[in-house]
């Protein structure tokens, strides 16, 4: 029986996220405060009080949902993971976790990343979907198959669970993608209120600048291995890490595999940290026998 601690990407904001961990436990106050005086604004006030508008930003959502996420980690007293896994951004809170990155390094690079996404979202305007309901090779042959009849950028992006996959790329390559995978049986193919292409070539620019990033910023031997989105893979070496990390941003989130992984490798009980409670609905599809709990 072995005990992982996951941790949620963007989509999970909301207003008022990380009040009542503030008032109630100092070890996430302690957080708050640390990353306010890192971000070099008050970002806490952002979460505590600004507008659903103010955080779908995304130089905003994401280190608000990174801070949310850690400093719910901290209010589980002696906690100790055999393994961690994130979904997309939720990667760099597991390494926190881990403690192959340290709370400060992991949000400038949190920040960084978001501002890098931010600019390639202004650069090329783009989209993401969801569809439920097809297995994950018809999308990916129906992706294929579009963007090499069109030239247009359409790839699978999340596999969330059986039956649940985002696919990410320009604006008409999902409008075609979609109406081409209702045709094939899709119950749904909606798209989604994304700034984006999210986990697409069209991230690539993005890339570029966290990769730099990256390779400047210490990378400790973790406590424990981290299962990463690209591969799905237990990762434990700090140089494979950093590509993966890397990776990510322009390489799907295989976060059905991951989970998959993880209870291949002994995980019976699943921890979310960090706000909503996505991961833990996404589990129980992937593996129904798995006890999931939750700390936001």
């Amino acid at each position: 029986m072995k005990h992982a601690f996951i941790f949620p990407g963007q989509g999970s904001q909301f207003s008022g996220m990380g009040k009542l961990l503030y008032e109630n436990h100092t070890a996430a106050r302690a957080i708050f405060e640390q990353a306010d005086e890192i971000m070099g604004f008050p970002i806490s006030e952002t979460m505590f009080n600004g507008t659903d508008e103010n955080l779908k930003q995304t130089n905003i959502t994401q280190p608000a949902i990174f801070i949310h996420s850690i400093a719910a980690f901290k209010t589980i007293d002696a906690a100790k993971p055999d393994m961690v896994g994130g979904h997309s951004l939720g990667e760099f809170s597991a390494l926190v976790a881990n403690k192959a990155l340290n709370f400060a390094d992991a949000l400038k690079l949190v920040s960084i990343r978001a501002g890098a996404m931010q600019k390639a979202c202004e650069a090329n305007p783009s989209t993401m979907a969801a569809v439920l309901g097809l297995d994950d090779q018809k999308v990916e042959d129906i992706c294929k198959m579009v963007m090499e009849e069109t030239g247009e950028v359409v790839v699978a992006a999340n596999y969330n669970c059986p039956g649940q996959l985002v696919i990410s790329g320009s604006m008409k390559g999902i409008e075609i993608a979609c109406e081409r995978l209702k045709a094939a049986g899709a119950k749904r193919a909606l798209v989604l209120p994304v700034g984006g292409a999210f986990h697409s070539p069209l991230m690539l620019p993005a890339r570029i600048e966290l990769a730099e990033a990256i390779q400047k910023t210490n990378f400790a031997s973790p406590i424990c291995p981290v299962y990463q989105n690209v591969t799905a893979d237990a990762v434990s070496d700090p140089e494979i890490i950093k590509t993966n990390l890397v990776e990510q941003l322009t390489g799907p989130v295989r976060w059905t595999q991951c989970v998959q992984a993880m209870v291949a490798d002994g995980a019976t009980q699943f921890t979310e940290c960090g706000p909503g409670k996505v991961l833990q609905g996404l589990v129980l599809k992937i593996n129904k026998e798995s006890q999931v709990n939750g700390v936001s």
